[in-house]
């Protein structure tokens, strides 16, 4: 376990090596599981204002589901999650050409209607965040349909902390990840010398 100011990060965050591999797993992960991404509280208030910017992008099911729904939900634990189709995929996911689902919102971000890319939750994923009441576990959630990305990552030799720079930073700062980044890899030497 890695402590960074008040956030407890797993030791999997700096060991597994992991790089994201669509062509593979065709964004499995936005249609996979029981409810949709969580949410931060922060964020509801995002969804609303840039839906009606993003509701182009989405389909004609993931419209008629935030209609029905809104523009999130809450699971059977009480936590905050975006709306999913008929138990399957997120009301946010859109399909491409090659069946890959992509984020809607992120595609939205990307053609500059809006400033906000997606939910850090799918930004930061495959890290899930635990809060408590005085600190906050980053962890890496293992699940079977990023092998893939698992076999990509060590064949690339990618670190999970480094392939997650961008979102670490934009949940931490660009501090707290210096300090991160300090803290494996000193980590790394000291691991090193005890071999030898």
């Amino acid at each position: 376990m890695i402590k960074v100011g008040d956030v407890l990060v797993s030791d999997d965050i700096a060991e597994k090596e992991f790089v994201c591999n669509l062509e593979k797993c065709k964004g499995a992960c936005c249609v996979e599981g029981d409810f949709g991404a969580p949410l931060e509280e922060s964020e509801l208030a995002i969804l609303e204002e840039i839906y009606p910017m993003v509701k182009p992008y989405l389909s004609p099911e993931g419209i008629q589901a935030i209609e029905k729904q809104g523009t999130h939900t809450v699971d059977d634990e009480g936590e905050l999650c975006t709306p999913i189709i008929d138990g399957r995929e997120c009301v946010y996911a859109i399909y491409d050409k090659k069946g890959v689902l992509k984020c809607g919102i992120e595609q939205a971000y990307n053609d500059g209607k809006i400033s906000w890319k997606k939910p850090i939750s799918c930004h930061l994923y495959p890290i899930r965040i635990t809060k408590k009441k005085e600190f906050e576990a980053v962890n890496y959630h293992k699940w079977h349909i990023c092998s893939a990305a698992c076999s990509l990552g060590k064949e690339l030799q990618v670190p999970l902390y480094k392939f997650l720079k961008d979102p670490l930073i934009r949940k931490y700062g660009e501090q707290w990840y210096g300090e991160l980044v300090t803290a494996i890899e000193s980590g790394e030497t000291k691991r090193k010398k005890s071999k030898v």
